[in-house]
């Protein structure tokens, strides 16, 4: 068996990602897969030990596994993190964490341009159990310090960027305010794309199953933060039991190595299909953190490594001219993930976001010619040219 490879700092991440998370593997280079939901115990003693052990990963399934440990691992390594925590998918990672840190009674701030799933948790079932959600537009410089009530805040919750249109907050900002814990959802970035931790957030979030697996075969969401704080979410998180399946953190195993070159690939395409499309006479506006005329520009240059590998644009004609693009399209696909190797397109207010009422779709500027685009891995010259005959 070979040892882990400690983590070198000094590594490039997109090196690091392909050293770390190796600690179950012994001397095989391809992740090992421990598909076992119980372990045997020697003794009383050691059953005893591992019953009351945080995050024993030899013990019961639900509490940690070897190959889970592994994926939890690499995430920690990339996010410049203590520990992270690996969940069953990214609702289950904000479920978990939410209710981990929030008790009836409490308050959290949340900007408007999150995830509708995340939207429909909080003003849901976090109403239902008495949790306060003040919703903040999170684009809006000192929005969310402004909303904190001192001493009943528990949580900060922003997503940047936004789904669907590309939105940031700024992670300074956010990273910078006193009292209650920060949770940045950086599923759009993945951990090559920005460093929340680095800003002074408590805790980063990914819906792993997007960029960070990337190839559409497995469900995952994961955490990463200071380790007392993670471990605290655990605590909760294995009476939740949203605990990610071994399978799916071998198959999040294998896409993380090829992270940093998928990611590059994919945000040179995005950026010139946004280019492209931005002089466009059937589409009114493009929604990419990369092109200058986004309202944003100068902070997704100061915060982000890369400008991500997914974006939105609106096309004239509304729901009968986005509903005649899709029927036209020949190689980008009709799907709602995003960060895989096929390029997939979606229409937001039908799919992802039908949720929302439509006065709530109308304040997050989901319209009815809003297209969501998730680049692939395929030649960006075709990519443009399907777009470009669909549209034509």
């Amino acid at each position: 068996m070979s040892p882990e490879v400690p983590s070198n700092p000094e590594l490039q991440p997109t090196t690091r990602a392909i050293r770390t998370g190796r600690s179950a593997s012994g001397a095989s280079l391809a992740p090992a897969l421990w598909a076992s939901s119980v372990w045997e115990s020697t003794s009383l003693d050691d059953a005893h030990r591992r019953a009351v052990a945080t995050r024993a990963d030899e013990f019961y399934g639900r509490y940690g596994n070897p190959t889970v440990r592994s994926f939890e691992e690499v995430v920690a390594d990339l996010e410049g993190a203590e520990e992270a925590l690996a969940f069953a998918s990214g609702m289950g990672a904000i479920a978990s964490t939410v209710l981990a840190l929030t008790s009836s009674g409490g308050h959290i701030v949340a900007a408007k341009q999150l995830y509708a799933g995340t939207l429909a948790f909080l003003q849901g079932p976090c109403a239902r159990f008495g949790i306060d959600v003040t919703l903040v537009d999170g684009t809006q410089p000192g929005a969310f310090a402004s909303a904190v009530v001192p001493g009943r805040t528990t949580l900060v919750i922003a997503e940047t960027p936004s789904n669907p249109r590309l939105e940031l907050c700024d992670l300074d900002e956010v990273g910078s305010i006193i009292g209650p814990f920060t949770l940045i959802d950086s599923t759009f970035a993945t951990p090559l794309g920005q460093q929340p931790l680095a800003h002074g957030a408590d805790l980063v979030l990914h819906s792993a199953t997007k960029g960070i697996a990337g190839h559409n075969d497995a469900t995952l969401g994961v955490i990463a933060g200071e380790r007392d704080l993670v471990d605290a979410v655990w605590s909760y998180g294995v009476l939740h039991g949203a605990m990610a399946s071994p399978f799916d953190a071998l198959n999040a195993l294998r896409g993380v190595r090829t992270l940093g070159v998928r990611t590059q690939h994919q945000a040179a395409t995005a950026q010139r299909l946004a280019e492209w499309l931005s002089e466009h006479p059937r589409v009114s506006a493009v929604h990419y953190p990369g092109l200058a005329s986004h309202p944003q520009h100068d902070l997704a240059k100061r915060q982000m490594r890369q400008f991500g590998t997914v974006l939105a644009f609106e096309i004239n004609g509304g729901r009968d001219a986005s509903t005649d693009l899709l029927d036209r399209l020949r190689l980008i696909r009709r799907a709602t993930s995003l960060g895989g190797p096929e390029s997939l397109i979606c229409h937001p207010l039908t799919t992802t976001h039908a949720s929302l009422t439509p006065t709530e779709q109308a304040e997050t500027g989901v319209t009815e010619g809003l297209l969501r685009v998730s680049v692939g891995l395929e030649d960006a010259g075709d990519v443009i040219a399907d777009v470009e005959q669909a549209l034509r």
